[in-house]
C-alpha cells in the first residue's frame, strides 16, 4: 500500500496531522458515505501506531464523521450526520471543496448574520472597538497587492466588527463568516487584480463610529453586494 506523507500543521502534532489528512479526504470524497476505515490499513498508510489512528478515529467521530458499530467497525457516515459548523469541517470544505453550493451557503449565513451584527456594533461598539476596526482598515489599505495581506486584514476588521456587537454567542459565528470571506478572498485575489473594497469597509466603519444603525445595516449589504458581484466575475473568469 502506497504511504500517505502528513502534511505540516503547526501545533497540532502527528495525531493532529492524521486528523487533517484523514478529515480532508473525507470531506474531498475520498473516502464516500459508508465506505469503512480500516484501522490497520491506516497505520500502515500513514506508518504511524495504533494508538495515533485510535485517537484520530475518536476526534472525527467527535466531528460526526465517523463512527463505529461492532461486527461493522468503522466506517464514514453520510453527510447529513456532520458537524457542518465545526472550525475544522468548515476549513475543510473551504479549502477542498468550494463548490457553488457551499459557497451559496456562507453567502446565505453572511446575509443574515452580518447586517445584524453591523447594527448591535453601532449601538453598543466602544472606544476600543473603534480602535481595532480601524487598524484592520489601517491594514488592508496599507497591504497594496499583497493578497495574502489584504485576506488577513479583512478577516480582522470582520472578527472586530463582530466583536463589537458584544454578543458572545455571535462572535461564535466568527468561524462561519471568517471561512465565508476567507473561500471568498482566496478566490478573488488568485489572480493579481481585484477591486479595492477599502471604501466600502471605510463606510461601514464610519456608520459605526456614528452610532447610526441603519447606516450599517445598509453599508454592511452594500459590502457583501460587492463581495458577491467580485466572486461571480473572478468564478466567471475562471
Amino acid at each position: 500500500m502506497k504511504r500517505t506523507t502528513v502534511g505540516t500543521y503547526p501545533g497540532r502534532g502527528l495525531h493532529g496531522q492524521v486528523v487533517e489528512s484523514i478529515g480532508a479526504r473525507i470531506i474531498r470524497g475520498d473516502f464516500p458515505p459508508g465506505v469503512a476505515l480500516v484501522p490497520e490499513d491506516l497505520e500502515r498508510e500513514y506508518d504511524v501506531s495504533k494508538t495515533v489512528i485510535r485517537e484520530a478515529l475518536r476526534v472525527l467521530a467527535a466531528k460526526g464523521l465517523v463512527d463505529s458499530r461492532q461486527k461493522r467497525g468503522t466506517y464514514v457516515r453520510p453527510r447529513s450526520a456532520w458537524s457542518l459548523l465545526d472550525a475544522d469541517l468548515l476549513r475543510w470544505q473551504g479549502r477542498e471543496n468550494p463548490d457553488s453550493t457551499f459557497l451559496e451557503n456562507l453567502a446565505e449565513v453572511r446575509a443574515i448574520v452580518e447586517p445584524a451584527g453591523a447594527r448591535l456594533a453601532a449601538q453598543r461598539r466602544t472606544d476600543a472597538d473603534l480602535a481595532a476596526l480601524e487598524d484592520a482598515l489601517a491594514a488592508m489599505a496599507g497591504a497594496g497587492r499583497d493578497a495574502d495581506a489584504v485576506i488577513a486584514a479583512d478577516l480582522r476588521f470582520h472578527r472586530a466588527l463582530l466583536d463589537s456587537a458584544h454578543n458572545e454567542l455571535l462572535s461564535r459565528m466568527e468561524v462561519v463568516i471568517e471561512t465565508g470571506l476567507r473561500v471568498r478572498d482566496e478566490i478573488v485575489h488568485q489572480g493579481g487584480h481585484w477591486a479595492d473594497s477599502v471604501p466600502a469597509h471605510r463606510a461601514l466603519l464610519e456608520a459605526v463610529r456614528a452610532a447610526d444603525g441603519d447606516a450599517a445595516v445598509t453599508a454592511m449589504r452594500d459590502l457583501l453586494a460587492q463581495a458577491s458581484t467580485d466572486l461571480a466575475d473572478r468564478m466567471g473568469d475562471a
